[in-house]
């Protein structure tokens, strides 16, 4: 194994870390110098994530630790009293569909970026924060110590906040940064404080390590309140609802490339909380009642969502809705396998199935939503606009950017054969064994979905065209570039569902259903 392949599991944080300081170097050399070295850092890291990805589906999972002789050395050194005190990254098949859904998506944001932000001041701060935002969210995929799991947490939640509030919009795009970064940081604090309780109870933060101890040790009230003040958190980071409020003010005002990846990032914390749910407590905990919990959010957020969405007048802020919605998707699957999750029999026939299509809908979500989050940018870019009531006709002009916002608005709405349709239909099925009513609640907000964008469509690019506007050109090719990278990825992964299921999302599903397998090399026998 050469040695880049051997640390990219260090490669994937240090290289947009490195970039970001690098970037506060060269600036003062023009505009040209600090764009490459941007693009160069996400380019490498995405290029280290793919690899590390392959290699983990290829060989199994990647142990990398850090502060030791080499990179495989054992957890446990030998004058700790058996305490796992080196900080370990553990990526398992769940992990590499992470680092591939952010690899692919940090990629066509930066490119999107290059361009539309060109106009506006402060990219010598844009592209670094944006940096480390990327570097963050690979850090908490990767990572397996809780304490560095809120490290990382916590440099996308600054990062993200300070994006938001890049362009500061006669103040509202401030507001909401400041909403973001005062949730953020309330939510961090709570899951500090679970870290904390984990630590003083069982002296331990690496998670394989917590998962054997906790396992053996059994699940009391300490147990339950840090598993409390962790996962509601991670649940509020992820947009669901009631703790979505955040939500829509962030996604909708911070700069198009941002919205897209902030996505991303929303997604990390989804994984976290199914990492701690599945990983960390598995069967130690009731299950059952976790798992309709989660269930519960997925309903709440599913169909509050699709309803606040479809009044707005605001493009920005209506798929910001619709983000909310479809987190519902993706919470609906895990939390009905964490239900089944006591019942071997029920697992293998559909909860299995139930957690690979959250994680196949995860991954769709990333690259539909932010390629309608790139495709709205491109719109408000050229118009100046983001009111659905001051647009029309636009598909005259700019036909490149109508056929990338086509693909994300039948995919988002579960049109075959697009993307959504695909992780959707395995949502249906195996949901509907559990119980047929939240199957066909998931099938109503669909529907709602598709008429709302509908309306969207209509108001955007069909119509009569409006004077305004008659000048108006497509966006520049960097931009539409980007788009349609995204556009293509929708239709092959609903071309092609059985082949990604078999060899990405199952395994996924199974990594972290089984809990021996993620936590007995690590369980304090090194």
């Amino acid at each position: 194994m050469n040695t880049v392949l051997l640390h990219s599991p260090a490669l994937i944080v240090g290289l947009p870390i490195f970039a970001a300081i690098l970037l506060m170097v060269v600036s003062r050399f023009g505009e040209k110098v600090r764009a490459v070295v941007f693009f160069a850092g996400i380019a490498l890291a995405s290029l280290a994530a793919i690899s590390l990805a392959e290699q983990v589906l290829s060989l199994g999972a990647v142990r990398y630790v850090f502060g030791a002789p080499s990179p495989a050395a054992p957890l446990v050194p030998p004058d700790s009293g058996g305490i796992p005190v080196r900080i370990l990254f553990h990526v398992d098949a769940a992990g590499a569909l992470m680092l591939l859904v952010a690899a692919l998506t940090s990629v066509a944001a930066a490119l999107y970026a290059l361009r539309s932000e060109e106009r506006a001041s402060g990219r010598e701060y844009f592209y670094p924060l944006f940096l480390l935002l990327v570097g963050g969210v690979y850090g908490m995929v990767a990572t397996g110590d809780l304490f560095n799991f809120f490290v990382f947490l916590e440099i996308t939640s600054l990062a993200g906040a300070a994006l938001t509030a890049y362009r500061i919009d006669h103040g509202l795009a401030a507001e909401a940064g400041l909403k973001y970064a005062v949730v953020s940081t309330l939510g961090g604090l709570s899951f500090l404080l679970g870290v904390g309780i984990l630590l003083a109870r069982h002296n331990l933060l690496n998670m394989a390590a917590l998962g054997a101890r906790i396992d053996l040790a059994g699940f009391g009230v300490p147990e339950a309140v840090a598993m409390a003040l962790m996962i509601v958190p991670l649940a509020m980071k992820c947009g669901a609802v009631p703790m979505h409020q955040w939500t829509p003010d962030t996604y909708s005002r911070a700069p198009a490339p941002v919205s897209a990846f902030l996505l991303v990032s929303s997604q990390a914390s989804l994984y976290g909380l199914f990492r701690i749910g599945f990983s960390l407590f598995g069967l130690s905990m009731d299950v059952s009642t976790v798992g309709l919990f989660v269930v519960i959010l997925a309903v709440l957020s599913m169909f509050i969502g699709v309803t606040m969405a479809i009044p707005q007048h605001d493009v920005k802020r209506l798929i910001s809705h619709h983000a909310v919605s479809q987190t519902g998707y993706m919470l609906l699957g895990a939390g009905v396998c964490l239900a089944v999750l006591g019942d071997p029999e029920k697992v293998r026939v559909f909860g299995r199935d139930a957690l690979a299509g959250s994680l196949f809908h995860m991954m769709n979500y990333a690259v539909y939503n932010g390629l309608l989050f790139l495709a709205a940018g491109a719109v408000i870019y050229r118009t100046g606009t983001r009111n659905l009531d001051r647009m029309g006709g636009l598909g005259r002009t700019m036909p490149l950017t109508m056929a990338c916002f086509g693909v994300g608005a039948l995919a988002i709405a579960g049109i075959p054969p697009m993307s959504g349709f695909a992780s959707k239909w395995v949502l249906y099925e195996s949901v509907f064994r559990y119980s047929p009513l939240l199957s066909m609640v998931a099938m109503v907000v669909s529907l709602l979905t598709l008429a709302s964008f509908v309306k969207v469509f209509q108001a955007m690019f069909l119509g009569p065209q409006r004077a305004a506007y008659a000048a108006v050109r497509d966006v520049p090719a960097a931009m539409w570039g980007a788009m349609a990278v995204l556009a293509v990825l929708t239709v092959l992964l609903g071309l092609f569902p059985d082949v990604v299921m078999q060899r990405l999302l199952l395994p996924a599903a199974d990594a972290l259903i089984n809990q021996t397998a993620y936590t007995m090399p690590l369980g304090g026998a090194q």
